[in-house]
């Protein structure tokens, strides 16, 4: 008896009138411990260590590509254009006598960089509107109508649209494909948001007075994470692939800058003469897209406990 009364003392707490209360509850317990993805788990999916090694790759050439070129990208040399593969000039020169390497190497900064920005700054926008969309059933109405406007054109038309208007420009293409891809984000922010908005611990904090910012921050933006980080992982292969599609029809980047677009844009002039134009940029380009995919279905994977259960 005297055992069970210290026990029954220790597992609760007293108030000032004099009635015990059961401590709370811990936030994990061992069962949500072993349901948490660990690095192990992340090893063992195939997928996101190829498209990881990939990608890391990729990577390490944007950064060392003036260390990795050899020539300069924007070198005119008109007496050896369209030159095949040599001991100089590895992959050939284009119709403008510039080494095709070294401009793709430097390509590699421009749709890294470009995805990278479309990522983020879609990510922003669009989890900023599907919070305000998801948790406010009026703003809903008229912000899901904007989107579903926006989204009744395809991606590849209404950015060209845009580029028609602003002018080729790599800040104008960010602009357009954040455009392009900001619906996308905000159905899926959206939707965490209307399954969480009826949830108990929900409207527990709305009835001890916490204010809609500290609720929506606080207590709703993390479960928006996983499904916007794999979410975000598509948005930026499908902004390199923009990139390119849009500098391939000539209203992406200026002529003058190594995009990969750009030089397959140049490529399908000559593809009978010079063939080799188009080798290099069209396999950097299908590299990058297939590890961004790669990562983007090994995130979600690792993520989703169901399918974490199969690596």
């Amino acid at each position: 008896m005297i055992g069970s009364g210290r026990a029954a003392r220790r597992s609760s707490i007293t108030r000032g009138n004099g009635v015990a209360q059961p401590l709370p509850m811990r936030a994990w317990t061992e069962s949500a411990r072993r349901e948490r993805p660990g690095y192990g788990t992340a090893l063992r999916n195939r997928r996101l260590v190829i498209g990881s090694l990939l990608l890391l790759f990729v990577l390490l050439v944007a950064v060392l590509a003036q260390v990795l070129a050899t020539h300069n990208p924007l070198l005119l040399r008109p007496e050896i254009r369209l030159s095949p593969p040599s001991a100089e000039h590895r992959f050939g020169t284009d119709n403008f006598g510039r080494d095709l390497y070294s401009r793709t190497v430097y390509g590699a900064r421009i749709s890294l960089m470009v995805g990278g920005m479309v990522a983020l700054l879609a990510a922003l926008a669009g989890t900023t509107t599907g919070l305000l969309g998801g948790y406010y059933p009026r703003v809903d109405i008229v912000l899901m109508r904007i989107m579903d406007g926006m989204m009744a054109f395809p991606g590849i038309v209404l950015a060209v649209g845009i580029m028609a208007a602003m002018g080729p420009h790599v800040a104008n293409v960010i602009v357009a494909l954040t455009i392009v891809q900001t619906p996308r984000v905000v159905r899926v922010v959206r939707s965490v948001v209307i399954s969480l908005r009826s949830m108990q611990y929900v409207e527990a904090a709305r009835c001890m007075g916490v204010s809609d910012r500290r609720m929506l921050l606080r207590h709703i933006l993390p479960n928006c994470i996983s499904p916007l980080v794999v979410q975000c992982t598509f948005i930026f292969s499908e902004a390199v692939l923009g990139e390119a599609s849009l500098s391939f029809l000539g209203v992406g980047a200026p002529p003058e800058i190594p995009s990969w677009g750009v030089i397959l844009g140049e490529a399908r002039l000559y593809i009978r003469n010079a063939p080799w134009m188009i080798f290099l940029p069209g396999t950097a380009l299908t590299l990058t897209v297939l590890a961004l995919n790669l990562v983007g279905d090994g995130i979600r994977d690792w993520l989703d406990p169901r399918l974490r259960k199969t690596l």
